[in-house]
Formats: C-alpha cells, structure tokens, sequence
C-alpha cells in the first residue's frame, strides 16, 4: 500500500485513510477527512478524504499496513556551524527587543541502507505513551511521527488546546520547576494562545504541570474555550498555527518569512510544525506534527527543533536538539 493516512489519539481510536484521496479546500461536511499541509500552509487544498476509511486501536496495527521488518539508517550529523549562525542572529534581535522568540529547527539526514520506511506507520500505532500518531503516504515519499503536542480539539462544547513548551530531560523536578528560561518560554506560548482563543469566549487554564513523554519532560498547561462561538476549523487553524512553542513572537509576516529562511538555511522539513489533523463526525483533531521523519526514496530526514528566547544559551539549547534527536530515534526504532 503507497497511498494512506494516519491518524490516532493517545486514548485508543485510530484511523486508516486509504487512496486514492480526494482533496478539498474546507473541512468537508459529512465526510471524514485528514488535514495534511505543510508548515507554511501552501496546499490549497488540505483536507483529504480517503477512498476506505479503517477504524483502528492503537496496539493492534491493521494488516493494511506495511510488515514490519528491519529498518536501519546510516545517519550523518548535523552541522553545528549553521546552527551557531542562527542562534547567533535570533539572539541579536531578541537582545535588541525586535524578537521575544523564535524556535528554529535542525536535521539529521541520512540514508535508509535496509527496510519499508513506511513501515513505521506501524510502530507508531504500537507505543503506548501519550501522544497522537500520524502519518501520511504517497509513494516512496512520507512522513511519520507521534507528537505530544495538541493544536486543537473542536466540539460543539469546546476548543481544547495546550501550550507544551520547555523542555528537560527526566529527573530533577525541583530543578526544573525552577528553571527561569524554560518557564519564560512556556509562558511566551500560553500567553499567545489565549490572546488568539479569546476572540470565541473565555478562555479557562489548567495549572502548569510536568509532562514526560518519549523520555523528555515538558512543562504542559491545557486551555480550555467552553461553549465557543461558531468556528470554522480552517479558521482556527490560521489563528493559531503556528504557535510560538514552533514559530515565532511577534506573529508576523515579517517574522515568519525570518523563520522560513532560517528553516531552509537548516534543511528542515515542510511537514515539520505544521498541522496534521483528522475529522470525523463533527469532531476535529488538529496536531503540531513534530517527533517524526520523513523521506523520499532513499533520503531520511529527523528534524528538532528548540526555542530561542532572553535567556537562551546556545550549548543548552544544542543539548536540548541532542535530546529531541536521540528520544525521537529511540522511539522510531532507527
């Protein structure tokens, strides 16, 4: 099977979307569709809706899906250097008060020397720490990953979201329920999030709490809009996408034509980011599609990113990548 999309929450149901795929520009009504873009929001048409839609549960991956065989990846690292430049001219502008953050990415490439790459459509599916999995398929081209990130989940009840910002590696609490710029950069996302959620009602925060997934620990406050106004799901998309826990403040043109350079500078990947989400039933799940890979034919890319804010240090956040880099392998089986 070449052409498929993924979909799953962390509580267990799960989707298989089969193609050939039809593309449209809205949320379709009374279709069940998947929402695959990029991180600019280029594609016209995002919503794709499959030819056979599969009801899964996580755990039990479907005989659809590829076999799982051996998967190895000769890896070469990233260039420090290009980096360095970066860190380097965000710190400038966040220094002279232009900036307050900016989270740009690296990636490690490689080459795939044995396995179906498509084939982690199934490891993904299989974990059972809490995070959504997804995926989409076409050909010798794809991408695959299980995020801890939620954009958004709309009801007819509420608008649910998260700021996930700050990162750690496990153990030590104490230290990092103290740690200054870790807090700083989750606050910078929490604060935007309300800003743009306010405009359909009341926006109801959950304390600052701990989230270890993965083996990485972040700090999480969930959001909450009972009762919104009317929202379409592509609006809220464009209101809030990309938040600063994978853009930049302030949350502009001018800033985010900063952040692409700086991404293509760096090699990251379109689909690093952006939204992926599924539609069923009147019910919308919008994800940030980090802790993943893609490829296309023998080329492997994992990006990771960090958030640059006042009191970021390049080593710490060159450690911080080194993390993310090692947890999203480690769980990939890569």
């Amino acid at each position: 099977m070449t052409d498929f999309a993924l979909f799953g929450t962390p509580d267990g149901p799960a989707w298989l979307g089969v193609g050939p795929f039809v593309e449209e520009a809205t949320a379709p009504v009374g279709a069940s569709a998947f929402y695959a873009n990029d991180f600019s929001l280029a594609d016209p048409r995002p919503w794709k809706v499959p030819t056979t839609l599969v009801p899964l549960t996580r755990g039990a991956p479907p005989a659809e899906l590829p076999a799982d065989h051996p998967i190895h990846v000769r890896w070469t690292k990233p260039e420090v250097e290009w980096f360095k430049m970066a860190f380097r001219r965000i710190r400038k502008e966040i220094v002279a008060g232009r900036l307050e953050k900016m989270v740009p990415g690296v990636t490690d490439p490689g080459v795939l020397m044995e396995g179906d790459l498509s084939a982690l459509a199934r490891r993904v599916l299989a974990l059972n720490h809490a995070a959504w999995c997804y995926g989409r398929v076409q050909g010798d081209s794809g991408f695959v990953g299980a995020t801890p990130e939620l954009l958004f989940d709309l009801t007819p009840e509420h608008i649910q979201t998260m700021a996930l910002a700050g990162t750690a590696k496990p153990g030590g609490d104490a230290a990092f329920l103290r740690d200054t710029k870790e807090i700083d950069e989750h606050e910078i996302v929490v604060r935007y999030i309300v800003d743009q959620l306010s405009q359909w009602g009341a926006v109801e925060r959950e304390p600052r709490t701990i989230r270890e997934t993965a083996g990485l620990r972040h700090f999480q406050s969930r959001l909450l809009v009972p009762t919104p106004k009317a929202v379409e799901p592509d609006e809220l998309i464009h209101r809030l996408h990309p938040t600063p826990a994978v853009g930049s403040l302030p949350h502009t043109e001018e800033w985010r034509a900063k952040l692409l350079e700086y991404r293509q500078m760096l090699g990251v990947p379109g689909f690093f980011g952006a939204p992926f989400g599924f539609s069923h039933e009147g019910h919308v799940t919008m994800v940030v599609a980090i802790r993943g890979v893609t490829w296309k034919g023998n080329r492997v890319d994992l990006p990771s990113g960090c958030g640059i804010v006042a009191g970021s240090a390049f080593d710490h956040e060159w450690r911080e990548i080194r993390l993310k880099r090692d947890s999203i392998a480690k769980m990939l089986g890569l």
